[in-house]
């Protein structure tokens, strides 16, 4: 019996094992053997990854000149490295401001509307994320709805230029992900007790003092994961930056699809998607360990 329940466990972790060794692991390590090769014009573009050498087969790896250097040494690539987690951290800042109140309210608001109020944050996702970030330019834009209404209202005498800005990209990355972080934080904030702000009102405490010394400690991990759900897509966004971005500044994941569909540079290319890996190692493990705390705190 116990060995049939070893084997049951064994499958039931294998399957998502493989699953993942397949379709992460393996490609990533293709990714990480192409970062080290050299362009050329050719099919696939890049160097071998095995030479043939003295009847043995080795890998060919190319140390000088790689494209880690040229990563280094060339300023687009780490401009674009900096503005993407620039735009990142003030789009998980806005959607922290945004979502913190909007989870909050849903939490303490009655047990019969919380299942409307959930339904019409997760209601976006039944449309095309794609179609969402267009109807966003039909908003934006010179002669776009917003424009319009404010002209004639009187408000301002010509459009102000909002597509193509830095402002439309948070515009577009906080709408998009701001589910992301209310979620979390809904999850947190609805196991609560309110006999805990009961309590410190008996003690005299304000209810801003309250908020701060006991609601907001409890909601620390619904706001690191709520934060790292939006910080991680968000650093490597392509679709908003490039439909709402400006032109002259790139965001990385933009770089890396230049890198590959037009440069046909695989080599730096794969250096870029590798480095991203490397930054974003350090919030997946906090995502992972903040987890792997509230599982541990809900049994």
């Amino acid at each position: 019996m116990r060995l049939t329940q070893a084997a049951g466990r064994r499958l039931v972790a294998g399957i998502p094992t493989f699953w993942l060794l397949m379709l992460f692991l393996i490609p990533f390590l293709i990714v990480f053997r192409i970062s080290f090769s050299e362009v050329r014009l050719a099919i696939p573009p890049y160097t071998p990854l095995l030479t043939w050498h003295h009847g043995s087969i080795w890998p060919a790896l190319e140390l000088h000149g790689s494209a880690y250097a040229f990563l280094f040494t060339d300023s687009l690539y780490v401009s674009s490295y900096l503005y993407s987690l620039k735009v990142a951290a003030i789009s998980t800042l806005l959607c922290l401001l945004i979502g913190y109140p909007m989870a909050y309210a849903i939490a303490r608001a009655a047990p019969s509307s919380r299942s409307m109020l959930l339904m019409l944050i997760v209601l976006p996702f039944w449309t095309s994320f794609l179609l969402r970030v267009y109807a966003w330019i039909g908003l934006l834009k010179n002669n776009g709805v917003i424009n319009n209404v404010l002209m004639s209202l009187g408000v301002i005498d010509h459009p102000l230029v909002m597509l193509q800005t830095d402002f439309a990209v948070y515009v577009g990355i906080v709408y998009s992900y701001l589910p992301f972080m209310i979620l979390p934080l809904y999850s947190n904030l609805e196991k609560h007790d309110p006999a805990l702000l009961e309590a410190a009102a008996d003690l005299g405490a304000r209810p801003v003092s309250a908020f701060l010394r006991v609601t907001l400690p409890q909601s620390l991990p619904g706001i690191v994961a709520g934060s790292l759900l939006v910080f991680i897509p968000a650093v490597g966004e392509y679709v908003i930056p490039t439909l709402l971005g400006r032109t002259d500044q790139l965001m990385i994941g933009r770089v890396l699809s230049d890198e590959f569909f037009e440069n046909r540079d695989w080599p730096v290319a794969s250096a870029v998607a590798i480095l991203i890996l490397l930054l974003l190692v350090i919030p997946i493990m906090l995502f992972q360990r903040m987890q792997r705390r509230e599982l541990e705190a809900g049994r």
